[in-house]
């Protein structure tokens, strides 16, 4: 069996067909994972989810932005931290905005139900037996500091105590990375949009199984960032700014020098 996993699309139509056109060059696979946060900060909300549901044998899971859409929950700031540091009005507004928009492409184009409906999790028994757990921030959780560079032994191993499984897949951070900690081995697919690593790729992993056991491969695309960043200016996003320091390197992560 193989399967394609993937997180943290965001909206990013370019940069998905960029990822699902890499593994149909790979050989295609049987059925496709998608991790969560589909839609939100992105300049086509709808054309991912068309894309995605679309796939052959996919399994989906919520992700934190796809949760905020629903329950108009936000990741801050707060009005109240705006209030208390007027510095952070803007990036209220602009978060704002940027949720409003999506919402309302969403509810009008008739993807509320589907994205409100969308499990925690997904799990796995691969033919050897492996038992895998997909999410996208951690067992149990969509949202939070997620599996990140920062993590020491002991706080891993907290994290992934609730998994029940031998191989833990998430993504959320838009960091990729791999660990182990008690026989249970955890892998951060990255993202496929608003990347935060130098190389600015877009990032997923094939993962390749039978009774003798399994191959876990990260891929990393190459994708057209100026046709991102124009698609954004084209539609008038309310977001534009935000979005287009993703794709022109401007939101390097820390943690690449951790």
């Amino acid at each position: 069996m193989r399967l394609a996993i993937l997180s943290d699309i965001h909206g990013n139509l370019i940069a998905l067909d960029a990822v699902l056109a890499d593994i149909q060059e790979q050989g295609g696979v049987d059925s496709y994972w998608i991790l969560g946060d589909f839609s939100a900060l992105g300049y086509d909300p709808v054309g991912v989810l068309e894309r995605v549901t679309a796939l052959p044998n996919a399994s989906f899971t919520r992700g934190n932005t796809d949760r905020y859409i629903i329950t108009g929950e936000r990741p801050g700031p707060t009005v109240e931290e705006a209030q208390a540091h007027p510095q952070l009005v803007s990036r209220l507004a602009e978060l704002s905005a940027n949720f409003a928009w999506t919402q309302g492409v969403i509810q009008a184009r008739g993807w509320w139900n589907w994205l409100a409906e969308l499990p925690l999790e997904v799990r796995l028994i691969l033919p050897d037996g492996t038992r895998v757990l997909g999410v996208h921030a951690a067992p149990g959780c969509d949202d939070g500091p997620g599996i990140n560079p920062m993590l020491d032994e002991g706080t891993l191993r907290e994290l992934l105590a609730p998994a029940k499984a031998d191989l833990v897949i998430v993504g959320h951070t838009h960091f990729p990375l791999e660990r182990c900690v008690d026989g249970v081995r955890v892998l951060n697919l990255g993202s496929v949009s608003n990347p935060i690593t130098p190389r600015l790729q877009a990032s997923y992993a094939l993962l390749e199984a039978d009774t003798n056991g399994y191959q876990l491969q990260p891929r990393f695309v190459d994708y057209d960032r100026q046709a991102v960043i124009e698609a954004i200016q084209q539609i008038s996003h309310p977001a534009a700014s935000f979005l287009t320091q993703f794709m022109r390197g401007e939101k390097i992560s820390s943690w690449v020098q951790a």
